[in-house]
């Protein structure tokens, strides 16, 4: 993925727009649990995200939801036309993003080659906290700035 990292990329995107944003140094953190607890937010406030291959020809993509849900199978499958799902192996996570599990932020194109689907609930939100491509970095910014430099693909409701 180059040489600028995955965390340099998203902060030269917030600092681009003017968008304020409060970068956190913390311990290792290997879910969304733990990165909330070493955030000290509240886990709702999490931007879990989550590389999936999808069939019907969209192939792998992020999607964003809250880290307190799950994502809603019926809701996803119909809205996107999929009928079958799964969660990309280590291995294709690695080739598609650079990127471990534990540490992928919800971000598509510019920052990950893929399209972000976003949960409609998540984008609802007041601030949303994630890790930045490292399990010792995260990010806390406001939705709406995130958002705006995220471009995602789509905003759906998908998650419970």
């Amino acid at each position: 993925m180059g040489g600028v990292t995955v965390a340099e990329r998203i902060l030269d995107l917030f600092d681009a727009a003017g968008c304020g944003y409060r970068l956190l140094d913390h311990p290792p953190a290997y879910d969304a649990e733990q990165a909330a607890r070493l955030r000290d937010t509240p886990l709702s406030e999490g931007g879990k995200a989550l590389v999936m291959r999808l069939d019907r020809g969209i192939g792998f993509a992020v999607l964003a939801l809250a880290a307190d849900r799950q994502v809603d199978n019926r809701a996803l499958r119909k809205h996107l036309g999929v009928r079958r799902y799964r969660f990309a192996t280590p291995e294709e996570l690695e080739a598609h993003t650079g990127l471990q599990p534990g540490c992928i932020p919800p971000f598509g194109e510019p920052v990950l080659p893929l399209p972000l689907y976003v949960d409609q609930d998540l984008a609802a939100g007041e601030r949303i906290a994630f890790t930045a491509g490292s399990h010792t970095l995260s990010v806390v910014v406001a939705t709406p700035e995130w958002l705006a430099v995220a471009r995602p693909t789509e905003v759906f409701p998908f998650a419970r």
